[in-house]
């Protein structure tokens, strides 16, 4: 079974997403959080703030970082099992320092996401539940 750790930054109502080159042989031209595999030995988290550093040139608050579920795909030696991360604080401006997996990188209002073709459908569904600006209490931003 592969083990990947996906990232969501969330800021302001919108959530970063990478485009899936049409080159890539996985879920080629679909958008999707950024993240990869978890090498031998790696937490998840560490994982996490490797990969956000990769792709994104960001370094994660580690413990800004919550769960946010899990998705399962594929099966036997195929098996991929994804953990899902909000990421709420990170240092750095995110800049697409993987060009060579994703082709574009944007910010999209959470309730837009239904209209994009995702790797997995139900992220919406994940990320529905954070607060948006307007119900931020106090209206703190």
């Amino acid at each position: 079974m592969h083990v990947v750790v996906t990232g969501a930054l969330v800021e302001n109502g919108a959530v970063l997403l990478v485009h899936r080159s049409p080159t890539r042989r996985a879920y080629p031209d679909l958008w999707d959080v950024p993240g990869g595999h978890v090498d031998t030995g790696e937490s998840e988290l560490q994982a996490l703030a490797r990969e956000m550093h990769e792709e994104l040139g960001v370094h994660i608050v580690a413990e800004s970082a919550s769960r946010l579920g899990d998705w399962h795909a594929g099966s036997g030696e195929d098996a991929v099992h994804v953990g899902v991360w909000k990421i709420g604080d990170w240092v750095g401006s995110p800049t697409n320092r993987a060009p060579e997996e994703h082709d574009d990188i944007a910010w999209v209002g959470i309730n837009e996401l239904g209209g994009l073709p995702l790797v997995f459908g139900d992220l919406a569904a994940l990320l529905r539940p954070l607060p948006e600006p307007d119900r931020l209490p106090g209206g703190l931003l």
